[in-house]
């Protein structure tokens, strides 16, 4: 049986490299500066919980499929080790995992993640109303495209990489669709409810207006994950 665990990720701005600012800027704007630093503590407490849970695990051999990532082997390494440098929990908790056994593999495809950073960098750049509306039309055009695209490469990926009685974890962004393009003989279980830290992240610009529902999925983000089992025991198949 080959075994993929799905860590549905929330970038911090240590991710985001040079786009942290322009992004910071607005998600400030949507719903205000005190909102916006406890996202910030609440992102660095959700990463505390996930790097926990894999505290509790075998990883020798494990297989890390990231979000973004375009090489293996040194230059693979090289990324971690400059993510880490930079502050991203999430490149953290993968040099701990590489520490401790596990194997890092070419995630994606870097004309596709190329494409759409080009998109979203036109956008968060544009210098005038007009440049802001024609940078946000193309980016609606092709983000759909290039997100199937990239879903799809990762799949099969997974799929030629991940061997039989082989475990593998995904960290990815919830917006993706991985898990309906792999193969059915391949288990799927998530550690997070992608579709619940999605949700949390869709209002967060609106917090205040959804105070309830917010409240709950923040909820949710902040809590433990049993040792040695997935919350749920959640498929996502």
């Amino acid at each position: 049986m080959r075994t993929l665990l799905i860590v549905p990720i929330i970038h911090t701005s240590a991710d985001l490299g040079t786009l942290a600012k322009d992004v910071t800027k607005g998600c400030i704007a949507s719903c205000g500066e005190n909102n916006w630093e406890q996202h910030k503590a609440d992102v660095a407490a959700f990463w505390g919980i996930i790097a926990g849970y894999f505290e509790t695990m075998a990883v020798a051999g494990m297989k890390i499929y990231q979000d973004g990532m375009i090489a293996d082997g040194a230059l693979a390494q090289k990324i971690v080790e400059e993510g880490v440098k930079s502050g991203s929990r999430n490149y953290e908790l993968i040099a701990r995992l590489l520490a401790r056994g596990a194997v890092l593999i070419k995630t994606e495809d870097v004309a596709l993640v190329k494409k759409e950073r080009d998109s979203i960098v036109a956008l968060t750049q544009a210098a005038s109303i007009i440049r802001v509306v024609i940078a946000l039309i193309k980016y609606k055009l092709v983000k759909n495209r290039l997100l199937h695209q990239r879903d799809a490469y990762i799949a099969t990926r997974i799929d030629e990489t991940l061997g039989q009685d082989e475990t593998g974890v995904l960290f990815i962004g919830a917006y993706h669709a991985v898990t309906s393009k792999l193969p059915r003989d391949l288990t799927t279980l998530a550690v997070k409810d992608p579709q619940k830290i999605k949700e949390y992240q869709r209002l967060l610009p609106a917090c205040a207006k959804h105070k309830i529902r917010f409240a709950a999925l923040r909820k949710y983000l902040l809590a433990p994950i049993k040792p040695n089992d997935c919350p749920e025991n959640l498929s996502i198949r």
